[in-house]
């Protein structure tokens, strides 16, 4: 009796769990359905903006092709380099299950208004980290790069046999920035601004005014697509307030050499001006002539007027993608633990029946042999 109680509250306990994770993922599809209907009235709600005549970007401009074009081929004569295999099946990649995290090549996932600005940052970051690798999360970099039983890369996986695959060497070391091991951006946003650039506060020398000739940061200089603007990561951040905030931080920019000197007490993070003054850091500075940097920021498209309405929307629609993204990784995980319990639940199940059979079949062969002793016992 002690055990057919315990095996029968292990059932019933095993149903209860059953029930309350099939609960759980039924609650799951609600909401993204929800979502999809939400989406979808959201779309509706853009399309007529783009039929009613609202003007539309210009994102197939020619001059935009090439410079994109053109940065790509710049990382292409980079044979030998990461980026530069990575740049050459770019295209080959949804077959290629460790590209799946990859987002880019640092040079490729932001565009500058003009060439000086273009020169100027790349020159500031280095060839390196313009060819730096972008990934998700640290899976997608232990996928880039495995190693053997003795701590020694395998030249045949990842990256490596890709290179290899095409007859290129991939030598020395190269870098990888993984967006969700970075300290993100920990400010405010500007107000109702679509590329969503940082609201950090503008330099103020000791006098309390703004150091003349001061033009913006850095980090919202660059601009980003629509996108990479948010909801990359588990969290929710997008490029700007990752990457190109680790890469620049609050790196000043300047019109002249002249006025960012000027402006040293309120210069922290480093500085530079549109004729080729840089500050790296407080006291740190690069004097001598200008390095040409091969491989640098695309340009921006050139953009005619759209309302805010129309970016607000593309930005709720990003938003609501990004929501179903992550119910989509909690209804994976409810049903593995679905699975798991129903299994659970038939073993347990199949042990409570056994136990009945074997108890019943026990008990009527106690039955029989009471009956046959007290036969024997009956006197004749």
């Amino acid at each position: 009796m002690s055990s057919s109680k315990r095996l029968q509250d292990e059932l019933e306990n095993s149903g209860s769990k059953l029930k309350q994770h099939e609960d759980n993922l039924k609650f799951l599809k609600t909401q993204q359905n929800q979502l999809d209907d939400a989406i979808l009235d959201l779309q509706v709600s853009l399309g007529k903006y783009i039929s009613s005549g609202a003007p539309k970007t210009q994102d197939g401009d020619n001059s935009q092709i090439r410079s994109e074009a053109e940065t790509i081929e710049q990382i292409l004569k980079h044979e030998n380099s990461a980026a530069g295999i990575y740049c050459q099946f770019k295209n080959q990649l949804s077959n290629i299950t460790f590209f799946e995290d990859v987002l880019g090549v640092v040079a490729s996932l932001g565009k500058v208004e003009d060439d000086n600005l273009s020169r100027l940052f790349s020159e500031y970051l280095g060839l390196q980290t313009m060819l730096a690798i972008v990934c998700k999360t640290s899976e997608g970099v232990k996928a880039l790069e495995i190693y053997d039983g003795e701590g020694i890369v395998n030249k045949g996986s990842g990256i490596y046999g890709l290179g290899a695959s095409v007859g290129r060497d991939l030598k020395g070391r190269f870098s990888v920035i993984c967006l969700e091991n970075l300290r993100p951006y920990a400010g405010e946003f500007l107000s109702k601004d679509p590329q969503r650039r940082l609201d950090i506060p503008k330099p103020r020398l000791p006098s309390g005014d703004i150091p003349s000739g001061f033009l913006g940061y850095a980090v919202n200089m660059i601009h980003v697509d629509r996108p990479n603007i948010f909801c990359l990561t588990s969290s929710g951040w997008g490029l700007r307030e990752t990457l190109f905030y680790s890469l620049f931080s609050r790196l000043q920019v300047y019109k002249t050499r002249a006025e960012m000197l000027l402006a040293l007490p309120c210069i922290c993070d480093g500085a530079v001006s549109l004729d080729g003054g840089m500050i790296r850091s407080t006291g740190v500075f690069y004097l001598g002539s200008r390095e040409d940097i091969d491989v640098r920021f695309p340009k921006c498209s050139i953009r005619t007027s759209l309302p805010d309405k129309y970016f607000e929307l593309e930005n709720q629609i990003q938003q609501k993608k990004w929501e179903k993204e992550r119910l989509q990784q909690d209804m994976r995980r409810e049903q593995a633990l679905l699975d798991q319990e129903n299994a659970n639940f038939k073993t347990k199940k199949q042990n409570f029946l056994q136990f009945l059979a074997e108890s019943s079949t026990f008990m009527a062969q106690h039955q029989m042999q009471t009956a046959s002793i007290q036969n024997r016992q009956v006197p004749r």
